[in-house]
């Protein structure tokens, strides 16, 4: 399912995904796009750059997937 909290807001900023993924550390925009296209979800420390960077909340953004990410197999 398309990440459309997060395509409006890269728009929103006139990035286009490959800038918003050259400005998180990545050297290309397939991340970006795996992430509005529901393929994948940031690191948690990703997320929160590109919260920063887009100026929205990191749960608006990406919900509750980037805990979910960052809690299966732990404990």
């Amino acid at each position: 399912m398309k990440n459309i909290h997060l395509i409006n807001a890269r728009n929103r900023k006139g990035l286009s995904q490959e800038e918003l993924a050259l400005m998180v550390g990545y050297k290309g925009k397939q991340a970006v796009s795996n992430w509005e296209n529901g393929y994948s979800t940031p690191p948690l420390h990703k997320a929160l750059l590109v919260a920063e960077i887009l100026e929205e909340d990191v749960s608006i953004l990406f919900g509750n997937k980037i805990q979910e990410s960052h809690t299966k197999g732990v404990g």
